[in-house]
């Protein structure tokens, strides 16, 4: 029998290595659309629904190339496992099925260190079945984390892993496209929870408060952090400024994009209040390294499949939008360029803020799915193409 059981992160090991192989998704076409592997490499991608392997067997097993290594994803595990006993019935060999189904896909988180070599470590999480970035900044046996995804257990065995503590976790902003973890890691650690009250006064959650231009320190002398306040995608939402050289921006400012204003339905007062915090950020020095919350697309990595460019390079990938050069054509270009937002993010942001509780299974189906915080003309476009 040449069926075995393997992990997202052997999946994604095996797509940035480039192996050859077919990924076989059984999922339905719905819930395939929405939400797919996906690879910074070109990699052979099939859906076909387990249903009609169930019905349709023989015809299921023709479309398949012999001789690829396939891979099955499903929805929970179960129906990977199904498929592929029926491909191994019919001779195929190496076959390998998901564990944990596509949600273990969702959760993965990718470590990569920022910058090796230094007496710091600033290290990049990367979400590939969100296409988010968390951030970790160690300091001798200290950590502090930003923008932690609700895969908690990772970031604290990760911070075990490295010797450290867990001193404290940071929001750039209340969350909407996905279940945040600070609250839990706080909790759990007894670390403290550092946020934006323009976001977070209503939450039910202990934080601190931040200030505009305030340092969060470790206990003993490591790299300086400083908040900036950068409303606009939110109205509290905050850039952080570490060592003086790299800005954690959350979904203020991305690499080829910007942070959407309309979530919270204030779309002409909030994009006044961007287009305000993109001055500022156009005035800052070039050399700064953006580190945003999200990625459009795989394009957007460098060779080291990181997620991060100077601020001088990020303002060239974006020209168009900075040399808009006032309000009024600004918020014409939000409004051309936006697309509905997903009906759960209302879900999400009361979750966030501790106002509503959810059981996990639940949890794990709004978390879900690619982002939607960008203006670009690129989605919109997507959405009327559909």
């Amino acid at each position: 029998m040449s069926i075995f059981i393997y992990t997202a992160a052997e999946l994604y090991g095996w797509l940035t290595q480039r192996q050859p192989m077919l990924v076989l998704d059984v999922r339905n076409k719905v819930d395939f659309a929405r939400f797919q592997v996906e690879s910074p490499y070109p990699f052979s991608l099939m859906n076909i629904s387990y249903f009609d392997f169930m019905e349709i067997e023989d015809e299921c097993v023709a479309q398949l190339p012999r001789g690829l290594p396939i891979r099955v994803v499903c929805a929970k595990e179960g129906s990977a496992k199904f498929v592929a006993e029926i491909l191994d019935r019919h001779g195929f060999a190496d076959i390998g099925y998901l564990a944990g189904g596509i949600k273990s896909w969702g959760n993965l988180l990718v470590p990569k260190l920022l910058n090796p070599g230094e007496q710091y470590q600033l290290y990049q999480f990367i979400r590939p079945g969100k296409a988010s970035c968390s951030y970790g900044l160690q300091s001798g046996v200290e950590m502090m984390f930003f923008d932690p995804s609700r895969a908690t257990d990772f970031y604290l065995d990760f911070t075990r892993a490295q010797g450290c503590r867990l001193h404290a976790t940071l929001e750039t902003h209340l969350q909407a496209d996905y279940i945040a973890g600070s609250r839990i890691l706080a909790e759990k650690s007894g670390a403290q929870f550092y946020a934006n009250s323009g976001d977070f006064s209503g939450a039910k959650i202990t934080y601190h408060p931040l200030t505009d231009g305030e340092e969060i320190l470790f206990s003993q002398p490591g790299p300086p952090v400083k908040a900036i306040f950068t409303p606009g995608h939110t109205p509290g939402s905050t850039s952080y400024l570490v060592d003086n050289r790299f800005l954690i921006t959350g979904d203020t400012l991305f690499i080829q994009s910007i942070g959407r204003p309309d979530l919270g339905g204030q779309v002409e007062a909030w994009s006044d209040t961007l287009f305000e915090t993109l001055q500022k950020i156009k005035g800052m020095a070039g050399k700064l390294i953006i580190l945003p919350g999200h990625y459009m697309n795989w394009q957007e990595a460098g060779s080291d499949l990181t997620f991060a460019a100077s601020l001088s390079n990020t303002l060239e990938h974006n020209r168009e939008i900075f040399s808009i050069a006032d309000k009024p054509g600004f918020l014409a270009f939000i409004k051309g360029n936006m697309r509905q937002q997903p009906a759960e993010y209302a879900t999400i942001r009361l979750i966030n803020a501790n106002l509503e509780q959810v059981d996990n299974d639940k949890a794990e189906e709004l978390d879900l799915g690619k982002n939607e915080c960008a203006a670009t003309a690129y989605a919109a476009r997507q959405q009327t193409n559909g």
